[in-house]
């Protein structure tokens, strides 16, 4: 059985919706093919792939409630490629958002369903995450912890000759122990349609989120979002960064 497994964030690197796929690749055997779709350039190559495919996941982040236009596009044609190649994949989305509802990917996961029928192919369901920002960024503190880890065992070695220093294995432990149950939700649902991807079975939409609290999600969202702001060149994404004359005219 081959997967193909499409990323469809725009963003080049550190996207949650790649730590998602990456996530669900572990659940699903056979074949296994990653693409990345961005640009137009990209849309021949992937469905190229989806040739000898059984099943193709898409990896999606919602942008306004829906679908980005980048992938409508690729859509579009791929409907067009699956009628005249008499294709029968079965179609997976992975969503995410940045809110905490998991269910606010609710309409991008019909238009998917809209979009197998108008093509020909069997919708599979998927999984709505909730607060993907986040759970990403778990991710880079676990890699973070593993560093910490590392630099504390060189230091114990040289210090006292030991490589197992008691204190920096189970601070490890704690914090990595903390970021698995932030991601149990997900983890349990992709398990779960991983199954389905496997049998090429029916799955319907579920939905989860990071577990955590939610005016505790929302403190931390809002400190984040800030500090990107300021790196994005002002306080609300672009306000107080520098403009062209044309664009300073009509601000």
């Amino acid at each position: 059985m081959k997967t193909v497994f499409i990323n469809c964030s725009p963003k080049k690197k550190f996207c949650a919706s790649s730590y998602f796929l990456f996530l669900q690749r572990l659940f699903v055997s056979g074949k296994k093919v990653s693409e990345k779709l961005r640009t137009p350039a990209d849309h021949d190559r992937i469905l190229g792939e989806l040739r000898e495919a059984q099943a193709v996941v898409f990896g999606v982040p919602l942008y306004v409630d829906g679908i980005p236009s980048h992938v409508l596009r690729f859509m579009e044609k791929m409907e067009v490629f699956c009628r005249e190649n008499n294709l029968r994949l079965s179609v997976y989305c992975i969503a995410n958002n940045g809110f905490i509802e998991g269910r606010q990917n609710e309409s991008l996961m019909r238009n998917f369903e809209n979009f197998c029928v108008r093509a020909g192919l069997s919708w599979g369901g998927g999984v709505g995450i909730g607060g993907g920002v986040m759970l990403n960024v778990t991710r880079i503190l676990f890699l973070v912890n593993i560093g910490l880890l590392a630099l504390n065992t060189l230091i114990s070695a040289i210090n006292t000759g030991s490589f197992f220093p008691k204190d920096a294995w189970i601070s490890f432990a704690e914090n990595a122990g903390l970021l698995l149950f932030f991601n149990l939700g997900v983890l349990y649902y992709l398990i779960r349609i991983g199954a389905h991807i496997r049998k090429g079975t029916f799955s319907d939409r579920k939905y989860t989120r990071i577990l955590i609290p939610s005016f505790v999600f929302i403190i931390f969202a809002d400190i984040f979002f800030i500090i990107i702001s300021f790196f994005e060149g002002g306080l609300f994404r672009g306000w107080l960064a520098k403009k062209a004359p044309e664009e300073s005219k009509n601000a």
